[in-house]
């Protein structure tokens, strides 16, 4: 032997149970690295601000909400092929002990996202709002958040950035370590056909500490006439670093007499508010307003409350602000349109409209890709190129988790005309696994099963 060291056979016992030691502290090493790399990065959620206090909430003051912070970068640096914004952000103690989010949108290019000299996330889609945590990457006192704008990879699927001021609508967020990591929420007819519906509501609750941690988490809900129709809460014991569903589905009553439409002229809609409570005291608040009835595919049809939809579109995206936004979906409704296609994922506040003025909305991916899309060829469109199936996903989950919750998103588009393929085929099958009310289409398909319609 090498060394003058004695062979020890593998089947020694005591190698044997050294090795198996060894195996199982790499694989918890490694276990622990992988929980803490998903802690930071890109994540998927509807987009939601906490407030502290009810009566903020109901105003949708977020700058009173002292959960969020506005994030406008300015220029620090610039080369050939690349430019540098950034913000230095001064984080304060409490933040430190709880979760910290970015929300970004308008970016209008590629950029990959850097905390403090931590890289977070790269991205390529430079047009669909973004939520990112930066709860492992963030410090208190002063942090350093720093985009690198750059040339997409995936620049071929790209929908033209927005007009709107560069990162208008930006921030970033706190949230306690026993929150609402994010819901899921439609007031839809009773399943057994009376003359009622039910609230159908998931409240994913998040404890972010090391430990078992018990959380509550609640609902309240109001006519729209303002009436107190159901209130409820349930206390739920979560394992520490892990979500929990609360699921909750009272009936609601007269909602018959409030069904929305985009027939009608300022459809009614519901107040709902999603809480967390601890020790006696309320933690967080969140509100939202939804309306009576729910699109789905029957038999091939388009269907709402019994009744097929026949749909009137105009393509619509949001303007410059929410004002100027909320004229032009009046003018298509008074035009006779009843439904909006935009190109494709749009600020939360475009869809909040909708359910105001009454419009469907089909919501779209941001993948547009029609060079070369009648040639089918492995790579001939970047819809059949296997290198760009997760851009695709990770296009297609940013549209549905951002919008799923409105009452007016009757519909999903996988994209533009952007021919077909496996990325296309992939994109369907992920999208049809986690909505199975609402038909997902696809103009490209062509006669192929990747359209509902």
């Amino acid at each position: 032997m090498r060394f003058g060291k004695k062979k020890v056979p593998l089947s020694d016992p005591k190698r044997m149970h050294a090795m198996k030691r060894t195996i199982l502290l790499l694989a918890a090493l490694l276990a622990a690295a992988g929980a803490a790399a998903q802690e930071a990065g890109r994540i998927f959620r509807t987009e939601a601000v906490p407030y502290d206090l009810r009566r903020d909430a109901e105003r949708g003051d977020r700058a009173k909400s002292g959960h969020t912070i506005d994030f406008s970068p300015g220029m620090v640096s610039a080369s050939d092929r690349s430019f540098v914004v950034g913000q230095r952000v001064d984080i304060p103690y409490v933040w430190t002990d709880g979760v910290v989010g970015l929300h970004l949108e308008n970016v209008r290019s590629a950029y990959t996202l850097r905390v403090n000299d931590c890289e977070v996330a790269r991205v390529e889609d430079p047009s669909t709002p973004a939520e990112f945590d930066l709860t492992e990457c963030i410090r208190q006192g002063t942090n350093d958040i720093r985009l690198e704008l750059r040339d997409s990879g995936a620049e071929r699927i790209n929908t033209a950035p927005t007009t709107r001021e560069a990162f208008s609508g930006s921030y970033l967020y706190y949230q306690n370590k026993r929150s609402i990591r994010d819901f899921e929420i439609a007031l839809v007819a009773d399943t057994a056909g009376r003359r009622f519906g039910m609230l159908d509501l998931k409240i994913i609750a998040r404890n972010a500490f090391n430990y078992d941690e018990s959380v509550t988490v609640g609902f309240d809900i109001y006519s729209p006439q303002g009436k107190l129709l159901e209130f409820n809460m349930k206390e739920v014991t979560i394992p520490g670093r892990s979500t929990d569903t609360v699921r909750f589905s009272p009936y609601i009553y007269g909602t018959y007499d409030n069904v929305w439409s985009a027939d009608r002229r300022n459809p009614p809609l519901y107040r709902v508010m999603l809480f967390t409570r601890r020790d006696g005291a309320y933690k967080e608040y969140m509100p939202l307003r939804i309306g009576f009835g729910r699109a789905e595919l029957v038999d091939g049809r388009l269907m709402r409350l019994g009744r097929e939809l026949q749909l009137l579109t105009a393509p619509c995206n949001a303007a410059a602000d929410r004002a100027t936004t909320r004229r032009e979906l009046l003018a298509l409704k008074v035009a006779g349109k009843n439904t909006v296609c935009p190109d494709c994922p749009q600020p939360a506040w475009f869809y909040e409209l909708c359910d105001e003025v009454g419009l469907y909305v089909i919501d779209r991916a941001n993948i547009n890709a029609p060079d070369g899309r009648t040639n089918r060829a492995v790579g001939g469109t970047p819809s059949n190129d296997p290198a760009l199936a997760d851009e695709y996903l990770e296009r297609v989950k940013a549209m549905y988790y951002r919008s799923r919750n409105f009452t007016c998103v009757i519909a999903y588009a996988l994209g533009g005309p952007s021919g077909n393929g496996y990325n296309m085929y992939k994109a369907y099958e992920w999208l049809k696994s986690v909505e199975h009310d609402r038909p997902v289409i696809y103009e490209d398909a062509d006669g192929e099963w990747n359209s509902d319609l």
